[in-house]
């Protein structure tokens, strides 16, 4: 993770992603890719230690595994120690037995989340932080340090009730690996028409593209094939509307693979970087 990361540093890119998965069933079919992950917010706080300029996202960290009390400490100083790099990626969670380790319900995980934004928010703008919900609730507390600045909120998800909150409450949205690129437009514009509706500045938000880059493979698909060509992939993201792409390798089973070779993977990932740069 050093290396890619100081790398990607030295050719200018603007940021470094990494995502979550807390378990994997077993048997499920969502792909070796999520077989070995690391824990986004101790792999992010390890590169800011070894990296100075470039930003740190998550896409995403699922709420429901943590207290906002805590989540909101951690965050804080992540974005401290990082001198104000951090992106925060947000989601709901779907893996059914996530929940069941995390002794929490799927149900109503969508209302939760309206509330466990404004906590956050509150957590790092107020002093003290009172809160009482319907699912949260918190006596009067203070909780400091503050974060030197408040990082971005990006929620991610698809459906159609995650796009309009995104619209109403976050900074920005992330797409899916699993998202069909060739439409994105499409959840940009109910995104952005949530925001509207809200009272808010849709060209103020950000639209992040988690994309699945297959460098070498046929070509079909948006962010596969040449190198050439998945440099005009980017480019026709932009212009339907996403503001920010991250190149996801993980998807190739010879770099995201818990059996892949690591000097093989490397050298993969390297050629990419040097590729793709900005």
């Amino acid at each position: 993770m050093v290396q890619v990361a100081t790398r990607a540093e030295e050719l200018g890119y603007h940021e470094v992603w990494t995502f979550q998965r807390l378990l994997y069933p077993v048997g499920h079919a969502m792909g070796a890719t999520y077989r070995s992950v690391q824990d986004p917010i101790v792999t992010l706080s390890y590169v800011a230690g070894v990296t100075s300029t470039i930003q740190l996202g998550v896409a995403v960290l699922n709420l429901p595994f943590y207290s906002p009390a805590m989540l909101a400490k951690q965050l804080a100083t992540l974005q401290s120690v990082s001198g104000g790099r951090l992106d925060v990626g947000l989601g709901l969670g779907w893996v059914e037995e996530e929940f069941a380790a995390s002794a929490v319900p799927m149900e109503r995980r969508g209302k939760r989340a309206e509330e466990y934004v404004q906590l956050l928010r509150k957590l790092w703008t107020e002093d003290p932080v009172e809160y009482r919900g319907e699912f949260y609730a918190l006596p009067p507390v203070h909780q400091d340090p503050k974060p030197p600045t408040v990082p971005p909120i990006l929620m991610g998800g698809a459906a159609p009730a995650a796009l309009r909150r995104a619209g109403r409450l976050a900074d920005g949205w992330i797409s899916s690996s699993r998202m069909d690129l060739s439409k994105i437009h499409e959840q940009i514009a109910v995104v952005k028409e949530s925001a509207s509706e809200a009272g808010r500045d849709p060209e103020a938000l950000r639209f992040i593209c988690r994309g699945v880059t297959r460098p070498g493979s046929d070509g079909s698909a948006l962010l596969a094939g040449s190198y050439e060509k998945i440099r005009q992939d980017v480019a026709d993201l932009a212009a339907q509307g996403v503001t920010e792409v991250f190149h996801d390798l993980n998807f190739n089973p010879e770099i995201g693979s818990p059996d892949a070779d690591p000097a093989s993977s490397m050298r993969l990932a390297e050629e990419a970087l040097e590729a793709l740069k900005p």
